[in-house]
């Protein structure tokens, strides 16, 4: 028995209470507050359960041996942790001094379903001519960043561009802890890791992001980036690495382009901002904004190229090429092309030449 199969056989005992929860498709997110205070999302809503652990001690030992597997230790000294189930479910610990009382565990699902693009297409969360836009774009080795707020679905749709990156292409994968599930079989994937007790050991995202570099990528793909890192990642990009994507806390493409420059500035990189902002213009080429709706339901709700250039207000160009427009005779809103044709039209490779299609044609004419 391997060491993925005791780990599963493991959880599947110790984590017995939530189990069906953690079957439930329907279910996204399994927040447990405390032994016997345990919530679901399902179907975009918060419901408090009736299932419990037997007692304070059964729930720690639960969250041990999570941990165990993932070689993390919940201590005072490191009292928050992200770790991850056998099936890429991604888990959060929070324990006293932070949490005031008791431990706490948010569960995040990734269903196989949400990896597959077609999928979310069904779904609505964007439409079929917005799909072989994006299939167009990594195609064409554009950088992608995948904006939006917690819980937006960010992940779940770099997992599902993941699956248009050619075959026999070297992905180096970069996370704080692994949770990303990509679909092609040449990965190489690295982890952060926290420093011991004694503040030795610690490698940073920054740490990882430098390394990756030595391992000849075709593309690297970083799980979200919040730190000085930034910086490193726009100058990779602009140095020949295209074709890589990542994730940004933002509300909106022209907040994700801001938040990208300010988190460049937390490297210990002094640059001036007007040489920044270029490298960034030209680093990214396009904005997926993701957005969590009342009720749950996850959108792509904007896709924005970006121009490569910024203004004379000293803010960044964007093109948006996708928006949220109200349908004829009806009330709801559907993610529709703009009209506007791609900066990359009569720029594209051959694979994406190829790919064309009646729906994307006209963007690139």
């Amino acid at each position: 028995m391997s060491v993925d199969d005791i780990f599963a056989a493991t959880i599947e005992h110790y984590l017995a209470p939530i189990r069906p929860y953690l079957d439930d498709v329907a279910v996204s997110e399994v927040m447990i507050n405390s032994a016997n205070e345990i919530y679901i999302e399902k179907d975009g809503r918060l419901i408090r359960t009736e299932a419990r652990f037997a007692d304070d001690l059964t729930y720690a030992s639960a969250i041990n041996n999570i941990l165990q597997f993932t070689g993390k230790t919940l201590s005072d000294d490191t009292p928050l942790i992200d770790a991850r189930l056998p099936n890429g479910s991604r888990v959060h610990v929070a324990k006293a001094p932070c949490v005031r009382h008791g431990t706490v565990v948010t569960i995040r699902k990734f269903a196989k379903s949400m990896l597959d693009i077609d999928w979310l297409v069904e779904l609505g969360t964007l439409t079929e001519q917005a799909r072989q836009f994006l299939r167009l774009s990594v195609l064409n080795e554009q950088n992608i960043l995948v904006a939006g707020g917690t819980s937006s679905g960010k992940t779940s749709l770099l997992n599902a561009l993941s699956a248009y990156i050619p075959p026999g292409q070297r992905i180096v994968v970069i996370e704080d802890s692994a949770e990303l599930q990509l679909q092609q079989d040449h990965v190489i994937s690295l982890e952060t890791r926290q420093a011991d007790r004694f503040g030795r050991g610690a490698v940073s995202i920054r740490d990882l992001f430098r390394s990756s570099l030595r391992l000849r990528p075709d593309r690297i793909i970083i799980g979200e980036v919040r730190g000085g890192e930034a910086l490193d990642m726009i100058q990779a990009m602009t140095s020949g690495h295209g074709g890589s994507m990542t994730t940004l806390h933002a509300n909106s493409p022209a907040d994700a382009m801001n938040r990208l420059e300010t988190l460049a500035l937390m490297s210990e990189v002094e640059l001036p901002l007007h040489a920044l902002r270029a490298q960034a213009a030209s680093a990214i080429h396009l904005i997926v904004q993701m957005s969590r709706q009342i009720g749950g339901k996850r959108l792509v709700t904007a896709i924005s190229e970006v121009e490569g250039r910024v203004g004379e207000d000293g803010r960044y160009v964007l093109r948006d090429m996708f928006a949220l427009q109200r349908r004829e005779s009806s009330e709801q809103m559907q993610l529709s092309w703009t009209g506007e044709r791609s900066t990359h039209a009569g720029r594209l490779s051959d694979a994406a030449m190829a790919s064309l299609s009646d729906l994307t044609r006209p963007i690139f004419a």
